[in-house]
């Protein structure tokens, strides 16, 4: 069984947004947090009619029970109720768990979010704690981080269902696209630039579509949580860097099949980059339930040369290298890195090495497993 490193609040402590990618177990882990709570999943047609309706009724039929706990499943669906959970909070009512895979209509859509009074949480895919000794790298790298698609025999049809759904449940339920053919050609683009800096242009060039529209998109990822960006790190610059950003799917598997990558295997440029996908995962997943709140992103001079991961102000430096031999070529940008922030805390190279080592000039070089082990352990930030 796999057990979730994400820590809700006890139940009717705390009033809290749950937000996450679609299919990451956020409902399981609801119900396993708050057996006895009152849930109101908006899934349900006749309850998402209901209070698309009256949002009011829920203040009234909560007013008519004694109950400490309510779970609101995606939430989003129907916005308005937010103020009904404002008033409730606001008058002594119950605490809320309020759930969602797209933060897009709520933001975007001047909801209200409660002035603050409630604290966000995120739940990412299956990190490598949380499968512990039956981690199995290379396919969690060809499935994905989805707990279904994971343990699946048969990963393709349900990634495919998978993305069936985001668009038909997300993006065109949402009427957040007019067309969603483009939208889908868009999608697998922007899968084949997962790990590295975006240009708006050559995808708007390839698409058939503007630079604004495609600027849109991106957001329309964004906000439903199918990726986030990882800005550059400009702080101190000695030398010209980079100015765009990256952009990472929140699921690796995703990404194998909107870029019809097939099977992974080691040695193959695929491999290396759904490799940096998955290192990016664990340091996100980790800041996330940690509550470190940290700081990602990355460095890359204008000559190319660059680092992968910058954690905070320089507290660690990582580089995802998918190799069983580290070699000096491999290090060189944490070499560059140090020329101009000799403050950096700790360089690190994640890799497919089978033992640490620490080369002269201080770089600690990592086998995945050993790599993850130490960071939730809270080893390194």
């Amino acid at each position: 069984m796999v057990v979730r490193k994400l820590d809700l609040p006890r139940a009717g402590t705390e009033t809290f947004f749950l937000w996450g990618p679609r299919q990451t177990g956020k409902s399981t882990l609801l119900k396993q947090a708050y057996p006895d709570a009152l849930w109101i999943d908006l899934l349900r047609s006749e309850e998402f009619r209901r209070y698309l309706q009256n949002p009011e009724r829920l203040r009234e039929e909560l007013s008519a029970k004694q109950v400490d706990q309510v779970v609101i499943d995606e939430v989003q669906k129907v916005p308005a109720l937010l103020d009904e959970v404002h008033w409730l909070v606001e008058n002594g009512g119950p605490n809320f768990a309020l759930c969602g895979s797209s933060a897009r209509k709520v933001k975007r859509g001047a909801a209200n979010l409660l002035g603050g009074r409630a604290v966000r949480y995120e739940l990412c895919g299956l990190s490598a704690a949380e499968i512990g000794t039956d981690l199995d790298l290379d396919r969690l790298l060809n499935h994905g981080y989805l707990p279904r698609v994971y343990l699946s025999e048969r990963p393709g049809r349900l990634l495919n269902a998978y993305v069936s759904d985001y668009l038909r449940e997300e993006v065109v339920a949402e009427a957040l696209v007019r067309n969603t053919a483009i939208f889908g050609e868009f999608l697998a683009l922007a899968a084949l630039t997962d790990t590295e800096q975006v240009s708006y242009s050559n995808i708007a060039r390839e698409a058939g579509i503007s630079g604004p529209t495609v600027k849109t998109y991106f957001e329309i990822l964004e906000d439903t949580l199918l990726g986030r960006w990882l800005h550059p790190y400009r702080r101190r610059p000695k030398r010209r860097v980079s100015a765009s950003s990256k952009f990472y799917f929140a699921d690796v598997g995703v990404v194998n099949h909107l870029a019809r990558r097939g099977t992974l295997s080691p040695r193959s440029e695929s491999y290396g980059k759904a490799f940096e996908n998955w290192v990016h995962h664990e340091l996100t997943a980790y800041a996330a339930y940690s509550e470190s709140f940290a700081d990602l992103s990355f460095w890359r001079l204008t000559t190319g040369v660059e680092v992968d991961f910058i954690v905070n102000d320089m507290v660690l430096a990582v580089e995802a290298k998918a190799t069983a031999k580290v070699a000096d070529h491999h290090l060189r940008g944490l070499r560059e890195l140090a020329k101009d922030h000799a403050e950096v805390r700790q360089r690190v190279v994640v890799s497919l090495e089978t033992r640490s080592r620490k080369t002269n000039d201080g770089i600690l070089i990592l086998p995945a497993s050993e790599f993850v082990e130490s960071l939730w352990e809270g080893a390194f930030f």
